[in-house]
């Protein structure tokens, strides 16, 4: 299991992105082994507005359907119990400035026991996770 935060997505499909190789990488090794794949609502949100501004909007769009279309891409979705603990992270994180998303997306992590993150993001090894690929 492996939850995909945005600079993954991102990644996958923007050339131009700084870690565009790596990503593309660790994408056939997710899917050359069928690693079970979570993220989050908030993921996608951030996903979908970095994707249409980088690439377009209408390729955005495409990757939306996809994603929300897909069986192998499990959405996790917080409820209200997540945003309070994720509030708590945003606290605690407070001196990293770690994004919303990224807490409510250690809550999820968390009540779904997915230890591992595929993200460019240090927040997530600091937040006591596996980080792959390797920060």
């Amino acid at each position: 299991m492996i939850f995909i935060d945005t600079g993954a997505f991102v990644a996958r499909y923007v050339p131009g992105d700084e870690h565009h190789s790596r990503a593309k990488r660790r994408w056939l090794k997710v899917e050359r082994d069928r690693v079970r794949c979570f993220t989050s609502n908030f993921v996608l949100e951030e996903t979908f507005t970095l994707l249409g501004r980088r690439a377009s909007y209408t390729f955005a769009a495409e990757r939306a359907r996809a994603f929300l279309a897909s069986t192998a891409l499990t959405i996790l979705r917080p409820d209200t119990v997540d945003e309070v603990k994720a509030v708590d992270l945003f606290a605690k994180f407070a001196d990293q400035k770690v994004s919303f998303t990224d807490c409510v997306s250690f809550a999820l992590m968390r009540r779904h026991g997915v230890n591992r993150a595929f993200t460019f993001d240090r927040h997530f090894a600091d937040a006591g996770f596996e980080v792959v690929p390797r920060i």
